[in-house]
């Protein structure tokens, strides 16, 4: 962490999250949306620690892990339709905040710090999910895949959080455990954390991230509010 960007933490007035993977451990249920596609249309069912890396990347993703099929490949679509219904009826049964995030989360609100989240979830599936987990009256933005022209690693959706959460992007955290988000993040001007305990792979390399600050865990976060 540079001594320019240490100087931040002192005064930041927003943290911004990324959403699954970051502040949410949505795995589980996208997981068991994908092995229900796949026992549906007569495939063998994927071990959990196989799935969990990819979730990040969205359905399409799982669908490509699931099925070895690229999105230009026939009934693609069809296996992808029938995976996002399955997660969308079993949003939250098992999601939850990350181990810490709920003590962050109510730090930031103590102290009167801004919080939201900036996600390449689209808006459909993001806002029911926010509303399952009653977070939707406590941020003060939810911007989704489908808000804005651009999505993640473009800066643009979290320049417009800024903007709805009346924050300076130099003065605001954002914390992602993806390569676009710190992309992202590092081109909007915020400070960057990398979260190490979010859906990371063996071939990811989050030293090369660029991100200001990395954590193994939520509550490290703490210590960037106190």
């Amino acid at each position: 962490m540079t001594a320019e960007k240490a100087l931040k933490l002192t005064g930041f007035e927003s943290v911004l999250f990324d959403l699954d993977g970051t502040l949410a451990d949505t795995a589980p249920d996208l997981a068991f949306a994908l092995n229900e596609t796949l026992t549906h249309f007569n495939r063998e069912p994927l071990p959990f620690n196989k799935i969990r890396p990819f979730v990040t990347f969205g359905g399409a993703a799982l669908v490509s892990l699931g099925f070895n099929l690229q999105p230009e490949d026939t009934d693609f679509g069809i296996y992808r339709e029938y995976l996002l219904k399955i997660y969308q009826d079993n949003i939250c049964k098992e999601t939850d905040l990350f181990d810490g995030m709920h003590e962050v989360l109510t730090s930031l609100e103590e102290k009167q710090i801004s919080w939201g989240v900036v996600t390449n979830k689209p808006s459909w599936l993001t806002d029911p999910l926010m509303d399952a987990m009653r977070l939707t009256d406590r941020a003060a933005c939810i911007v989704s895949g489908d808000t804005c022209k651009n999505r993640k690693p473009h800066p643009e959706p979290i320049l417009h959080a800024c903007k709805l959460a009346n924050a300076n992007p130099e003065k605001t955290i954002y914390v992602g455990d993806a390569l676009r988000d710190m992309q992202a993040g590092n081109a909007a001007g915020c400070t960057t954390v990398a979260a190490l305990f979010g859906y990371l792979n063996e071939d990811d390399t989050p030293e090369n991230w660029n991100a200001d600050i990395s954590i193994n865990h939520a509550s490290e976060l703490l210590d960037l509010i106190e």
